[in-house]
Formats: structure tokens, C-alpha cells, sequence
């Protein structure tokens, strides 16, 4: 109940921060594993790196947000696996802006990606989850999907969508046998924050509402991934964790 031998993995943005993890996490849990990058150079370098490890994995280059590059990945799954176990929706952009500075491109870019790419992958893939006997999927949100810690109201909009992208899915896939769970982190070292948790003064500011003190590791969020993947957590579905040290029950 808590390996995933010969599971088959798509993980999207899988070679930076959260999505890297996960990646790395999924093999040593014995998992087949596929993940997704917009670059073919990191695309590259991680397969590279993770064959040095002695693991059998495979890259493709991605964009989330084209249908073409989707369906391309939709057509490498059914030919070389023919069925899918578990899907994590990691693939995200933000843009940090005040509302009424973003372009209409720009916030309509960080929706595209964060929130109607996952939608767009999961309907393609569904005929391959429903062939799997106990398939999940995992959607990356974010603790700005619940309340506002400054992210950007486009980025808080897209992973708020993504949380009821999360609970109606569950609902409605589950006679099919697909799960469908997301986790929420709180500020996470990776790429993504590298800038931000730079800034002395808004790294303080994080830490003095965190009450474990500390902002996450990347492979601590993708242990949540896992589980949620697993055999372990069967009876879970359409659920939202939160991952953020306690930040969110600390009133004062």
C-alpha cells in the first residue's frame, strides 16, 4: 500500500522545483515515470542525470498550455504504455503584478497555464486513467487558492479554479475509478520563488506567519504527491491539502 511498483506517472513541469521532486520521488517508489518540460535542454539534462542514477525515465518536451503538445503527449502514453495510473497537474506560471497593471495577455496567460491546461490534459488522458484499475490524479494548487498572501489575484484566481476543477472531477470521474486530490503549499523553495524569498524583508514576513518556522522543501510537498498517489489513499478523493507549516490557522 505505500510503494507504487510499476505504476505509470506523467508528471507535468517535471524538471524544476516541486515537479523535480515528485519526479524523483515517483522512481524511488519504483514508478514508471514521463514528465514534461517547455525546454528540450532541461528536458535533457534531467533524463541525463537521472540515468546516472540508474533510472529508467523518460522526458518530452511540453508546453501545458498548447493542445498540439498535449495530444503528442496523449499519443507517447498510449504507444508505449497503453494505459495511465497516476497524472500530476505540477505546470505553472505566475506573473506578480497589481491588478490593474497586468496586460490582458498576461493574466490571461497565467489562467491558461494553470488553470484550463490541467482541465485539457485530463479530459485527454481520461481514456487512459479509466483503463488503469485504480488511477489518480494530483493537481498542484497553492495556499493562494484560499486566502490572499500576495501572490497576484490572477494566480489566486487560477488555483482557486483549479481546487473546484478538483472536487467536481472527483465527483464526477469517480464511478470511472479515477481519484482526483490536489495539495496547496505555502511559499515552497523553488524556481518559481527563488526572487521572492530573496527579499530579506518578505522572507521575514513569511516566516513570522509560518509556525514551523521555516518555508517548504520542494520534496516535501512531493511526498504528499505520492501518497495521494498510492494504494494508502484509496478512499480519498476530491480533497484539498494544505501544506503550509500552520500558516493558516495562525490568527495572531
Amino acid at each position: 500500500m505505500w510503494r507504487l511498483e510499476s505504476k505509470k506517472v506523467l508528471v507535468t513541469g517535471g524538471t524544476k522545483g516541486i515537479g523535480k521532486a515528485c519526479v524523483e520521488q515517483f522512481l524511488e517508489l519504483g514508478a514508471k515515470v514521463l514528465f514534461t518540460s517547455r525546454t528540450s535542454k532541461e528536458v535533457q539534462d534531467l533524463e541525463n542525470e537521472l540515468k546516472d542514477q540508474g533510472y529508467q525515465v523518460k522526458g518530452l518536451v511540453a508546453d501545458a498550455s498548447k493542445l498540439s503538445d498535449s495530444e503528442n503527449v496523449l499519443k507517447w502514453i498510449s504507444e508505449n504504455w497503453s494505459s495511465l495510473d497516476v497524472l500530476v497537474n505540477n505546470a505553472g506560471i505566475n506573473i506578480r503584478k497589481k491588478a490593474h497593471e497586468y496586460s490582458e495577455e498576461e493574466y490571461k496567460k497565467v489562467l491558461d497555464i494553470n488553470l484550463v491546461a490541467p482541465f485539457t490534459l485530463s479530459r485527454l488522458l481520461f481514456p487512459l486513467l479509466k483503463l488503469s484499475a485504480e488511477s489518480t490524479i494530483i493537481n498542484v494548487a497553492s495556499s493562494a487558492a484560499l486566502q490572499d498572501v500576495g501572490t497576484g489575484t490572477p494566480y489566486a484566481m487560477s488555483k482557486a479554479g483549479l481546487l473546484q476543477q478538483t472536487r467536481s472531477l472527483a465527483v464526477e470521474w469517480a464511478s470511472e475509478g479515477i481519484r482526483v486530490n490536489a495539495v496547496s503549499p505555502w511559499f515552497t523553495k523553488t524556481p518559481l520563488t527563488e526572487g521572492y524569498l530573496h527579499n530579506e524583508e518578505k522572507m521575514k514576513s513569511i516566516i513570522s506567519r509560518t509556525p514551523l518556522n521555516r518555508v517548504a522543501e520542494a520534496k516535501e510537498i512531493a511526498s504528499i504527491v505520492a501518497f495521494l498517489a498510492m494504494p494508502a489513499s484509496s478512499f480519498v478523493t476530491g480533497q484539498n491539502i494544505v501544506a503550509d507549516g500552520g500558516m493558516s490557522i495562525n490568527a495572531l
